[in-house]
């Protein structure tokens, strides 16, 4: 099977190419990546040397491009997107752009040159906030911020084209991803980085927003499995299995990199903050096999300590970012 991986060079999409290519010296995929501020191509030297793997770089919203790149893959893993919350809250426009506008232009030429599969990678924020219990995949969306609203907006498309066209079309939704190589605006790494430097860290709120936790490796494995098994025009939920409040991950943190409390400064809470994420994985464990393999105390514990190891990835993205802020 040749993949086109949009957004490869990205956390969650590079740990994807990583994982398929280390796994199978005959897989082949091209990724397909902007390398926006996000897209690190050194996420990708690992198999950058494998005989399968090609890189182009090109935008999803221009359709020249995407058409260019297209014919002869036999499926689409479409990663590429604009995530982070706050800056949707700044301004949404690149969110409605490359999530929405982009996620159209590559339907629309998969469907020109007959890929046989499109799986299209979302989020669990599309869903809202729950108080209790956990969302399944038939549950209506409710997205609160600019980001999740594009999101949501890609899914409903993506399965348009399904019902519309007869696309093979999938759609995953994951709970928070955790791991290596993520660019380090996320919470965990900004506040892993920034603790190993003295930096204090910001906390919204009273910090008891709660998160489901994925490590990113279980994200790319169920979506591997949504890829290979799932059926078409179905959404399967991804989930970690472990909820955490923010205050209590910032606890953990501290712990780990022997800092105290003093290095936390309250801010004020995040607009339309949601309270709670919380998945239901039956749908994905009862048809797909799937079940999330790495504790959240183990993955936590080697995330930071893949950071404090790898500066040299880490310090020039924070030094670039601090520049152009």
């Amino acid at each position: 099977m040749r993949i086109l991986v949009t957004g490869g060079a990205g956390f969650i999409g590079s740990e994807f190419v990583r994982q398929l290519l280390g796994a199978d010296a005959d897989a082949r995929i091209t990724v397909l990546d902007k390398l926006t501020y996000s897209g690190v191509e050194e996420n990708l030297a690992p198999v950058a040397k494998h005989p399968g793997y090609t890189f182009v770089h090109g935008d999803i919203c221009d359709a020249d491009a995407v058409d260019q790149v297209m014919p002869g893959h036999d499926a689409v893993v479409h990663f590429a997107a604009e995530s982070h919350v706050d800056r949707s809250i700044a301004g949404a426009g690149p969110f409605v752009t490359t999530n929405v506008l982009g996620t159209q232009v590559l339907l629309d030429s998969a469907r020109k040159h007959g890929i046989g599969r499109f799986v299209h990678v979302s989020t669990d924020e599309v869903y809202g906030s729950i108080s209790e219990g956990s969302w399944t995949e038939e549950w209506p969306l409710q997205p609160n911020s600019p980001y999740s609203a594009s999101k949501a907006a890609s899914d409903l498309l993506a399965l348009a084209y399904h019902r519309t066209h007869g696309m093979d079309v999938v759609v995953t939704r994951c709970s928070n991803n955790y791991g290596h190589y993520q660019f380090p605006e996320k919470v965990i790494p900004l506040f892993t980085t920034n603790l190993l430097d003295g930096k204090q860290v910001p906390l919204f709120g009273n910090g008891g927003n709660i998160r489901d936790w994925l490590h990113v490796s279980d994200h790319c494995r169920g979506i591997e499995l949504a890829l290979l098994k799932g059926r078409a025009g179905e959404v399967y939920n991804i989930g970690g299995g472990t909820e955490v409040t923010n205050k209590e991950l910032t606890g953990l943190l501290l712990e780990a990199t022997g800092r105290d409390w003093d290095m936390v400064v309250p801010v004020e809470d995040r607009k339309g903050h949601d309270l709670r994420y919380s998945l239901d994985i039956t749908k994905i464990g009862d048809e797909l096999g799937y079940a999330p393999r790495v504790r959240f105390e183990d993955g936590l514990a080697a995330t930071i300590a893949w950071y404090r190891d790898n500066r040299a990835w880490w310090e020039p993205l924070k030094q670039k970012a601090a520049l152009e802020s």
